[in-house]
C-alpha cells in the first residue's frame, strides 16, 4: 500500500483533570539558580541571562538578593545588577516585573531609601517564612513569632513605599533541617497571616523536593478553597527526588497558573563554599551531594506545557539558547532533557503516517485468532 500522510488533526476526546489553558512562568535562574553555585558568577553573565529572559518573553524575573554579602557573597553585586537590569527593561520597553529577596529586616530599608532617592530598585520584594521553626531559625535566626512581627512592619513600610511584597511560605511539605513532615493547615494559616499583613501574593515553596503529587494537590486545593484567585499564588518546586514536573502538574490540576523554574534546573540552598573558600551561607548543606539538587527545569517545563497544549508565551528557540548559555556559565552539563532532545508537537496536533488500514485486518480476522480476555464479543 502506498504511503500517504493523513492530514487530519487528532482532537482529544478528553482532557486529564482541570488543566488551565494558560500559565504565567517566572524565571528565577539568576537569583535562586546561581545562589547555589560554588563559584562567583560574573555580573555580565547575570545580566546576559536577565536580558535573554526579557527577549524570551518572561514577565516575572528574580534578579538578585539583598542579603548580607558576607553570608551570601554571590549577591555582593546586588545594586549593580539592579541598576543594569532596570536599564535593560527601559531599552527593550517591555513590561516585566523584577523581584529581589530581602528576608532580613535590616536588608529591606536600604531598598526603600534607594527608591525614595530615585535610584533603580526592583518592583517586588520577597520575604519568607518557613512552616518549620528549625528551618526558620536557620534561615533568619528568629522564631516564628519574632519573624512575623518583623514582617508585619516591613510589609507595611514596603507597601507604603510603593513596592509589591511577595510572602513566601516555605518547607510546606517537609523540613530539610529536621527531615520531618509539616502540617499543611499550618502552611495555609501562614498564607492567611501574610495576606492579613498586606502582601501582594504568595510563593508556595517546596524547599528541597519533599513534596509528592497527592500532597501538592491536597495543599493547593485547600489554598484555592480559601483564596480562589490564581493570580495570588506561585508554585515553587525543587527536584531533589525527581518529582518536580509531576508536582507542577498536580498544582495545575488544583487551579494554579503561576509557576517558577530555573534554566538547567540549577539552584538550591545558598552555597557555603564559593571560589575555593568556605562562607557562612545558611549553614551546613541539607544533603551530601550539592550537585544533585535543584529546581524544576525551565526547558523541560516549557516542552511539557507545549505538549499539553498549555499557552505560556515564551519563545522556545530563545529559551533553548538561554539554556545552552547557562550550561556554559556553570561549566557543566545540567539536568535539562529538553535542551538535548528538543521540543515535541502539541497534544491534539499530532500527525501520523499510516501505510495500512485496520479494515484489512478486520477482513482477514473477523474474530481474533485467540480470545482476548475481558473484551466483549460485540467489539469485534
Amino acid at each position: 500500500m502506498e504511503n500517504k500522510e493523513d492530514d487530519t488533526m487528532y482532537t482529544p476526546r478528553f482532557t486529564v483533570g482541570n488543566i488551565p489553558k494558560k500559565v504565567r512562568l517566572g524565571d528565577i535562574t539568576v537569583r535562586d539558580g546561581f545562589q547555589h553555585e560554588e563559584f562567583y558568577v560574573h555580573p555580565d553573565a547575570k545580566i546576559w541571562c536577565i536580558e535573554q529572559a526579557l527577549k524570551c518573553g518572561f514577565k516575572d524575573i528574580e534578579i538578585t538578593n539583598f542579603g548580607n554579602p558576607r553570608i551570601i557573597p554571590q549577591f555582593g553585586d546586588c545594586w549593580e545588577i539592579t541598576e543594569r537590569a532596570c536599564r535593560l527593561r527601559e531599552k527593550y520597553n517591555v513590561e516585566a516585573e523584577y523581584t529581589a529577596i530581602a528576608i532580613a529586616k535590616d536588608r529591606t530599608y536600604p531598598v526603600i531609601e534607594a527608591k525614595k532617592a530615585g535610584k533603580p530598585v526592583p518592583d517586588r520584594l520577597l520575604i519568607m517564612v518557613s512552616t518549620s521553626e528549625a528551618h526558620q531559625r536557620t534561615n533568619s535566626g528568629l522564631s516564628h513569632r519574632e519573624y512575623l512581627a518583623n514582617s508585619e512592619v516591613v510589609t507595611r513600610d514596603l507597601r507604603e513605599a510603593g513596592f509589591k511584597v511577595c510572602g513566601a511560605v516555605s518547607t510546606i511539605w517537609g523540613c530539610p533541617v529536621t527531615q520531618s513532615a509539616t502540617d499543611l493547615d499550618w502552611a495555609v494559616d501562614l498564607t492567611e497571616i501574610f495576606f492579613r499583613m498586606g502582601v501582594s501574593d504568595i510563593e508556595h515553596a517546596d524547599h528541597d523536593g519533599q513534596a509528592n503529587p497527592v500532597a501538592v494537590y491536597d495543599y493547593f486545593a485547600r489554598i484555592m478553597d480559601r483564596f480562589p484567585n490564581p493570580d495570588l499564588h506561585v508554585a515553587h518546586f525543587h527536584v531533589t527526588r525527581g518529582w518536580g514536573l509531576t508536582n507542577v502538574y498536580a498544582a495545575m490540576q488544583a487551579g494554579i497558573t503561576r509557576i517558577e523554574a530555573t534554566f538547567g534546573g540549577i539552584g538550591g540552598q545558598p552555597a557555603n563554599f564559593v571560589d575555593g573558600r568556605p562562607v557562612k551561607g545558611t549553614g551546613k548543606y541539607y544533603y551530601t551531594n550539592p550537585d544533585a539538587v535543584g529546581l524544576v527545569t525551565m526547558e523541560d517545563l516549557l516542552v511539557m506545557l507545549n505538549g499539553m497544549g498549555v499557552e505560556h508565551g515564551i519563545d522556545m528557540e530563545l529559551a533553548f539558547e538561554y539554556g545552552h548559555m547557562v550550561e556554559k556559565i556553570c561549566k557543566r552539563s545540567l539536568r535539562s532533557s529538553a535542551l538535548h532532545f528538543g521540543d515535541l508537537p502539541k497534544y491534539g496536533e499530532i500527525k501520523t503516517t499510516r501505510n495500512y488500514k485496520v479494515e484489512e485486518w478486520r477482513e482477514r480476522f473477523p474474530q481474533p485468532r485467540y480470545t482476548v480476555p475481558g473484551v466483549p464479543e460485540n467489539v469485534w
